[in-house]
C-alpha cells in the first residue's frame, strides 16, 4: 500500500518586508529552533561545499535535521534540504526522514508593506504507525499540522518583533 500524500498548506501574514521575514527563515544557521516552539534540532547541520559564497549556495549546500514535537504527542523528525533559492522570495526543498516529499515557502509583499507567507508540503509518512492509522486519523494529523504551524507563525511575528526592538531605524 503506498501511503498517502498530504497536501498541507498554510499562510502567514507578517507586519514586515520579504527582506526582513526572509532574513530570519532563511540565515545559512537554519535557525528555526531559536523562534519555532517544539522545534529543535535533531542533529548538527549536514553542509556541503557550496558552489560559491552567496546566501543562495551556501542554502542549497545545507541540511537540517529538525525535530517537531506535535501536540498529540508524537515527534516527526524531518530533513530539510533546499533545491531553489530565490532571494528574497522563494525557497524550495526536499524533504525526509519521518515525511518524505517537497516542500515550497513564497513571499510576497502585500500592498500595506507587510509579507505573506504561503507555505506548501506535499509528503508522505514513513513510519509504518502513521500509515497504518493514517486512514482513521488522517484529520488528527492534518490538525496537528495546522496547530504546528500556527505556532510558527506566533514565533516568527515574535522574532521580526525582537529584531525591530534590538534593531531601530
Amino acid at each position: 500500500m503506498t501511503p498517502r500524500l498530504f497536501d498541507l498548506s498554510s499562510t502567514w501574514h507578517l507586519s514586515a518586508t520579504p527582506e526582513r521575514v526572509w532574513s530570519i527563515i532563511a540565515d545559512v544557521d537554519m535557525s528555526w529552533p531559536s523562534w519555532w516552539p517544539r522545534c529543535t534540532f535533531a542533529g548538527p547541520l549536514v553542509r556541503g561545499e557550496p558552489s560559491s559564497t552567496s546566501q543562495e549556495d551556501i542554502l542549497k549546500a545545507t541540511t537540517a535535521h529538525l525535530n517537531f514535537k506535535a501536540i498529540l504527542g508524537y515527534t516527526l523528525t524531518i530533513s530539510i534540504h533546499p533545491t531553489k533559492v530565490i532571494t528574497p522570495s522563494e525557497i524550495e526543498f526536499d524533504a525526509g526522514g519521518h515525511l518524505e516529499g517537497t516542500g515550497r515557502v513564497t513571499l510576497s509583499p502585500e500592498p500595506d508593506g507587510d509579507t505573506r507567507m504561503e507555505i506548501e508540503w506535499r509528503v508522505r509518512p514513513t513510519q509504518r504507525w502513521m500509515n497504518l492509522l493514517t486512514p482513521i486519523a488522517a484529520p488528527a494529523f492534518t490538525a496537528a499540522h495546522s496547530l504546528m504551524m500556527r505556532q510558527g507563525e506566533k514565533g516568527l511575528i515574535k522574532a521580526l518583533e525582537y529584531e525591530t526592538q534590538a534593531n531601530p531605524k
